[in-house]
This record gives structure tokens, C-alpha cells and sequence, in this order.
């Protein structure tokens, strides 16, 4: 694999994918599958992710592989609870205080790796940092506690693809190139992890996400800063790609009208001028929900992207709450590819 991770279809051998129920069998049989070195789709409460375990290089490397992702981004280790994460990254006031607050919950942290933390350096991009998280879901938790080891797992799509919120989307980008999925029915906040950096100076908002600005700078008691201007060239943690989260038409914002060869995204309870007529259209959250809208985004995208359409236009969204994540997707989204 090269750098930019551009491995062609066929050089992957296709393998029978899996499909797991939530119950006690399932989670068993993808904690053995992660554990024998295998690559394994599950739900957190963000999106799904693609596990594989950290602790293994050949193990990460079928993630990079599957996904066709760029080997120089780091991936999230997620762990079954706080006290395992703790051990794995050096925590100062800052990041313990996030982390006491919001684990388990759609937070990732960067932290510099503790001296024996097990995440391997593929997983961490060769970086001496580590980016760690503690899902919510009960389900998601039992099975990283049945691994015993730290899971990386990026989002279960094609990199750069739109992110998945059910099983169903993971078999769309990856069937036939993971050994298993486990279906844990529909993400409830469906847009991936806030990630903050704390690594010696202020803490600094990498990625919004699931947990907003507001409820994080409450608990810190001031302002995040924002990312550095080498974060996006060589990321210090998930998901800083300039192009991302991306379906195949072309994403055009802040929308004010529509034509009839394009689909539409709106959000709230009033439409665009020429929307009755496009191709498709879907309501991210008439009532102006942005929870709701944030659940909705990437299934969205995914629905409207099938119709076949050139461009989807997508209305304004407030830049507040969960507005900011929607909005960050959304803009990665019609970034030049």
C-alpha cells in the first residue's frame, strides 16, 4: 500500500461477510473474529465504526486496506471503560476533567501516548500522541470488553465516503471486504465524535461533534481554540481531511433556490423556492431539530445521492449546538475532491 492508501478493488481478496445480532452470540463471535486479527463492523452511538485491534499492525493495516484510507491519518482507539483509556494516553487536568464528564459519550481525546500504551504506531499514524475513546452504547462496551484490548475503528465506509449510521450502510461500502458486521440497529446521534486535543498547550476543538462546543467549554470553564494550520496537512487526529464524508454528486451550500435536476436537503419548517420540483427531497428535521437533523444527516445523504442526481442542494443550518457538526460535515462534504 502506498501512502495515500490507493489500493485497487481487486487486489483484495472478497471474503463472505458476516451479519451479527446484537445478542450475547454476536457479540461473542465478533469479539473472536477481533481478536483473531480480523476486521469487524459495530455500532457506537455516533455512527458505525471498523474495528480492528489496535494492539495489531497487520490487524490495523486491513482497516486501511478495506477503507482505502490515507496510512498518515491516525485512527480512534476506542476502550470498554475510563479506567482502560487512562492507561493507554498521559492526561493532564484539562483532559481528565473532559474526560470524568463525558465518557462514556461521543468524546474523543488526543493525548500524548503513555510510555507503554499499546496502541501500535500504524493506528497512531507513527504519531506520539494517541486519540482514545469510551463509547456509550452497553452494546458496544461488552464487546470491547470481551476483546480485553484497545479497537481502533474509523468510520465503516470507504474513505471519504459518507459516513454510516446502520448495518445496512456498512454492507453498501464494505460487504465482501470485512469478515462481520454487528448490527446494533440505527446510531441515535449520527454524526461522529467532538475530538479535543490536549496536549500541552490550551485545549483545541480538532473535529465538532456528537457533544457540542457549548457543553464542553461549560466544563472547562473557557474557550476552546481551534485547530492548528497543520492539523488538515498532516493530521494529529481523525477525520481533519479537507475532502470527506463525501456521496458521489456534488454538495452545493447555503442553498436559496433549487432546479429541477437536483436534489434537496432542507432543514426546518420552509422550503426553497423550486424544491417541489426537484428530483428528490428530504427534511433533515422539519420541527428544526439540529438532534434530530444530526441523526438524519448521513442517511440523508446516502438516500438523496441515489437518485442519481449531479448536485444535492442543502439549505442553511444554524451554526449553533449541533449545527456546528452538521455544518463541518457538510462543508467537508463539497470540499474539492
Amino acid at each position: 500500500m502506498n501512502d495515500l492508501g490507493s489500493i485497487p478493488d481487486d487486489a483484495i481478496p472478497a471474503i463472505t461477510t458476516a451479519w451479527l445480532s446484537e445478542a450475547a452470540d454476536g457479540i461473542a463471535a465478533a469479539a473472536s473474529l477481533l481478536r483473531a486479527g480480523q476486521v469487524v463492523a459495530f455500532p457506537t452511538e455516533t455512527v458505525y465504526g471498523l474495528g480492528a485491534d489496535a494492539t495489531d499492525p497487520g490487524a490495523v493495516a486491513r482497516i486501511f486496506a478495506a477503507k482505502q484510507r490515507p496510512r498518515f491519518n491516525p485512527l480512534i482507539a476506542h476502550l470498554a471503560d475510563t479506567a482502560s483509556a487512562f492507561a493507554e494516553g498521559v492526561f493532564d487536568e484539562a483532559a481528565r476533567s473532559l474526560a470524568e464528564a463525558f465518557w462514556p459519550g461521543p468524546l474523543t481525546l488526543v493525548v500524548p501516548a503513555a510510555p507503554d500504551c499499546r496502541v501500535c504506531d500504524l493506528a497512531r499514524a507513527g504519531l506520539p500522541s494517541v486519540a482514545l475513546r469510551v463509547p456509550a452504547p452497553a452494546l458496544t462496551r461488552a464487546l470491547l470488553a470481551r476483546v480485553g484490548r484497545p479497537v481502533a475503528a474509523p468510520s465503516a465506509n470507504r474513505s471519504g465516503r459518507v459516513s454510516p449510521t446502520s448495518a445496512d450502510h456498512v454492507l453498501a461500502d464494505l460487504e465482501g471486504r470485512i469478515a462481520a458486521v454487528l448490527d446494533g440497529g440505527e446510531t441515535p446521534v449520527g454524526v461522529e465524535s467532538s475530538v479535543i486535543a490536549c496536549l500541552g498547550g490550551p485545549p483545541r476543538l480538532l473535529r465538532p461533534g456528537g457533544l457540542t462546543r457549548e457543553a464542553l467549554e461549560a466544563r472547562l470553564g473557557y474557550a476552546l481554540a481551534g485547530p492548528e494550520s497543520g492539523d488538515t496537512a498532516h493530521p494529529v487526529g481523525p477525520g481533519l481531511l479537507a475532502s470527506h464524508y463525501a456521496p458521489r454528486a456534488q454538495v452545493r451550500l447555503e442553498a436559496t433556490s433549487a432546479s429541477s435536476d437536483e436534489a434537496v436537503l432542507l432543514f426546518g419548517p420552509e422550503t426553497l423556492p423550486g424544491a417541489d420540483a426537484a428530483r428528490a427531497r428530504l427534511n433533515l428535521s422539519p420541527a428544526g431539530d439540529l438532534a434530530e437533523a444530526a441523526a438524519h444527516l448521513f442517511s440523508a445523504l446516502r438516500q438523496l445521492d441515489g437518485v442519481g442526481a449531479r448536485v444535492i442542494a442543502v439549505a442553511s443550518i444554524p451554526e449553533r449546538g449541533l449545527g456546528e457538526a452538521i455544518n463541518d460535515r457538510l462543508r467537508r462534504a463539497a470540499a474539492p475532491r
